[in-house]
């Protein structure tokens, strides 16, 4: 999996963020760096809301 350096530079996950923040945060990471997949808990509940990834 290759990372990209300056998106994550650019783009830091807020301090404390909140479901919401975490879900767009992740989204917007899988669509510009592929270093991880979206998986564990936030997959689980983005599942169970509906939320496609």
């Amino acid at each position: 999996m290759k990372i990209n350096k300056e998106w994550h530079l650019a783009h830091p996950m807020p301090k404390n963020p909140s479901f919401e923040q975490r879900v767009e945060w992740h989204l917007e990471h899988q669509k510009n760096c592929s270093c991880r997949p979206i998986d564990g808990k936030l997959a689980e509940e983005m599942r169970k809301r509906g939320i496609k990834f």
